[in-house]
């Protein structure tokens, strides 16, 4: 089989099953791996397929969509759940909290056990869930999301740039060691950007379904923060130094 191909089978494998693994495509293709490996540095360079590690992953498996509050909320609810109950444990009395817009980021305030913390949110849900439950909240002023209840815009980014928060816990609708923390919507990505600059103890909560997928924008860089997932997260992943895994319990 010619070398162009080879690398088109790859290419139709790949979009008709959404994923194919370096072993898969050398049994499939009866070739080396070096050979297969060569070939989706290719096709990743011409943007046919994405190359992840150990294999590859079609276009349109990974960009995601954004969706409204109530079309997420009760998506992987328990292992959300699981994720926001960790995060709040790292909150202490002392702390300057962002608290980024988002559902798994919505469930920390239910399990905060700290009483004097500090939080400043772009989520209008959020500040009303730490309100009720007696703690300072601040918000920055900004243009409302409707689909996902949050403030973005040139006003919110003005609003935080004024604060240096000890720790920020974020959303986010993809990873990849490549393009880093990925989300669908260019005013949100802003946001997120400024407060991640802006705060000492990044993290990054996301279920494990999140992994090799990319939305539109980058806010951050993988290194740049640390990832509170479950132990559902791919084997590659788990052996990077700022991945953590939740406890179930």
């Amino acid at each position: 089989m010619l070398t162009e191909e080879r690398r088109n089978e790859i290419v139709r494998m790949v979009e008709q099953s959404g994923s194919k693994s370096v072993q898969e495509l050398m049994a499939l293709l009866k070739t080396s791996e070096s050979t297969i490996r060569r070939d989706l540095n290719d096709l990743d360079r011409k943007k046919l397929l994405i190359k992840v590690h150990g294999g590859a992953v079609a276009l349109s498996k990974t960009i995601t969509a954004d969706s409204t509050v109530s079309e997420r909320e009760d998506l992987n609810r328990d292992t959300k759940q699981q994720l926001a109950r960790y995060a709040a444990s790292l909150i202490t009395n002392d702390d300057i909290v962002y608290l980024d817009a988002g559902t798994t980021t919505g469930f920390i305030p239910d399990y905060l056990t700290c009483k004097n913390a500090l939080f400043v949110t772009n989520a209008i849900v959020h500040a009303r869930k730490l309100c009720s439950l007696g703690y300072q909240v601040y918000m920055p002023g900004g243009v409302l999301k409707t689909r996902t209840e949050a403030l973005t815009g040139s006003q919110t980014c003005s609003y935080l740039e004024k604060f240096h928060f000890t720790k920020g816990f974020f959303g986010a609708n993809g990873i990849t060691l490549k393009e880093g923390f990925t989300t669908p919507d260019i005013q949100e990505a802003a946001v997120k950007e400024v407060a991640v600059k802006h705060t000492r103890d990044r993290y990054i909560l996301c279920d494990s379904s999140k992994f090799d997928k990319i939305s539109s924008v980058t806010f951050a860089g993988f290194t740049e923060a640390f990832v509170i997932t479950d132990a559902g997260a791919p084997a590659f992943y788990k052996r990077q130094r700022n991945i953590v895994i939740a406890p179930e319990d």
